[in-house]
């Protein structure tokens, strides 16, 4: 659609703008369970226009207000009233969050409207591979999986909501400071469900501090000095972390993780539902996500392959939402994205290409290291590349089954293998930070169970027999690459069975597993 299209074209940072306001000018309601949709808008125009709104269930059911002018909150804010404070003693912070209960239930109960709830989680794994099966092409479940499981405008919403409330608190001690969202939230490649990262940025108040060019004076504020950014850092996270802990309407379970090479407080934010991590601006971090969201807007099958293999390692234990030695997601959308650079004729652009793009607002170094690529999207020429997905699902298996990870590692700057510069089992370079592995915590266990599943995944789609798996209502394509593979070696061994062994050798050189041990693993073992 051309709506579609014109918000695609939108640059990263008019996105976020854009998104920041909106939040500014929302609130959150909690609802009573016998509501009148009409009578509740009706109320609420009385104090300015709403603009959108939405329901949704979170302990009961919630509504999300965006009116079209700031000024409406403040005219509700004068019209709400404290809590009685008859059990418990408030604390008297007035954010804008409300509860919603009807004055006279019974004369109101008859009138209450069933209301549209707008989900805010994907749905289980096995009710998506009964979806998948009335798909009519690997293409079409890949579709409906990306469709299932990424965020929704509402849920977009909500998180910038989430942000834009914690900013609040920020503000009664920064009054300039934002607070932002960055990675999955942002980058076009967030699920339902995931964590909120944000951010503390007082960016705004270093634009000021373009020194003064008029007058007899150089003016700057006393502000206290500290020894190290990452002290500052630490102490502004802690009073931050305490005020939300003290005084932060459905703010609980603060945790405050100073020493970590990142310092952040993590918290859980009843109102939202939301799991939120809130760290002091990351100048990098924030590159990334852009940069994800120029691969994502730039077509399609990259969001839908990314989601795809994100949900196949998920499902076979790949990926684990615990820190450990597994592939993270980052990772495995970094692998993905370097395949499609792979692809002839490439589907995305090399990092190298997109900074060659770039014009000077688009310059951007950051400690030392070059982080300037393209930000507007009109400027990059669309592929040529035209793979359907069923064809590339199958090709990212046999691509990486068949990856030499003992010499080669993985550079999405150049969009090419090169040797690996330390001995890491995975070696995939921060696109940024240069001298950094992204994915230095996986080993070699843990690479190889995934080097194992994607010659596995490869082997079930070549193999194949769509038209017969319909008919026996068995599951097929995706679908049949979202059920745990056995551990026993004999149901893969049955499977074999009536194939000729001119057949497997064929189907084997086609995999081009070349030594005998990969022969084995890709036949089960």
């Amino acid at each position: 659609t051309d709506a579609e299209v014109s918000t695609r074209k939108k640059t990263f940072a008019e996105v976020q703008t854009e998104r920041l306001d909106q939040a500014e000018r929302t609130i959150l309601i909690k609802c009573p369970s016998k509501l009148n949709e009409k009578n509740l808008l009706q109320y609420l125009s009385s104090h300015g226009n709403v603009k959108s709104h939405f329901f949704f269930e979170n302990r009961g059911i919630s509504a999300l207000i965006e009116f079209s002018e700031k000024s409406s909150i403040a005219s509700l804010q004068d019209a709400v009233g404290i809590p009685s404070a008859s059990e418990h003693h408030v604390v008297p912070f007035k954010s804008r969050l409300f509860t919603f209960t009807l004055k006279n239930p019974v004369s109101q109960h008859v009138e209450a409207t069933p209301l549209h709830l707008s989900p805010q989680c994907h749905i289980p794994v096995k009710d998506l591979i009964e979806k998948l099966c009335l798909a009519d092409s690997i293409s079409s479940q890949m579709y409906t999986l990306l469709d299932e499981y990424q965020l929704t405008e509402e849920n977009i919403k909500l998180r910038f909501l989430a942000c834009s409330l914690v900013r609040d608190f920020a503000r009664a001690y920064f009054p300039d400071s934002t607070v932002k969202p960055f990675g999955s939230s942002v980058n076009t490649f967030g699920k339902l469900g995931a964590d909120v990262d944000m951010f503390l940025d007082f960016r705004d108040t270093g634009r000021c501090a373009a020194k003064t060019k008029k007058g007899p004076f150089e003016m700057e504020y006393q502000m206290k000095r500290l020894p190290s950014e990452r002290l500052a850092t630490q102490r502004i996270l802690s009073v931050i972390g305490d005020c939300l802990d003290n005084f932060g309407p459905g703010c609980v379970n603060v945790q405050k993780i100073l020493h970590a090479r990142c310092p952040l407080v993590k918290f859980s934010h009843q109102p939202t539902g939301f799991q939120c991590d809130l760290s002091v601006s990351n100048s990098i971090a924030i590159r990334s996500s852009e940069l994800l969201y120029i691969y994502g807007c730039l077509d399609p099958r990259v969001r839908a392959l990314v989601f795809t293999v994100r949900c196949w390692a998920r499902v076979h234990g790949l990926t684990n939402s615990a820190p450990g030695t597994w592939i993270t997601n980052f990772s495995l959308t970094m692998m993905v994205m370097f395949f499609l650079q792979r692809r002839s004729p490439p589907i995305i652009p090399t990092l190298d290409q997109l900074k060659e793009l770039a014009d000077e607002k688009d310059k951007h170094i950051i400690g030392g290291y070059d982080c300037s690529f393209v930000s507007d999207l009109r400027k990059i020429k669309p592929t040529k590349n035209t793979e359907t997905l069923d064809v590339l699902l199958g090709e990212f298996f046999e691509y990486f089954g068949n990856f030499d990870f003992r010499r080669n590692s993985i550079n999405l700057r150049k969009g090419k293998e090169v040797n690996k510069p330390e001995s890491s089992p995975l070696y995939i370079w921060n696109p940024f930070e240069q001298d950094l592995n992204i994915s230095k915590n996986v080993n070699q266990p843990q690479l190889e169970k995934f080097i194992a599943m994607a010659r596995e995944s490869a082997w079930i789609l070549l193999k194949e027999d769509k038209t017969q798996q319909m008919i026996n209502k068995e599951p097929w394509g995706l679908a049949a690459l979202l059920i745990p593979f056995g551990r026993s070696s004999s149901s893969k061994m049955n499977r074999m069975k009536g194939i000729g062994s001119e057949t497997i050798r064929s189907l084997l050189d086609s995999l081009k597993l070349n030594n005998a041990n990969s022969q084995q693993k890709a036949v089960g073992k």
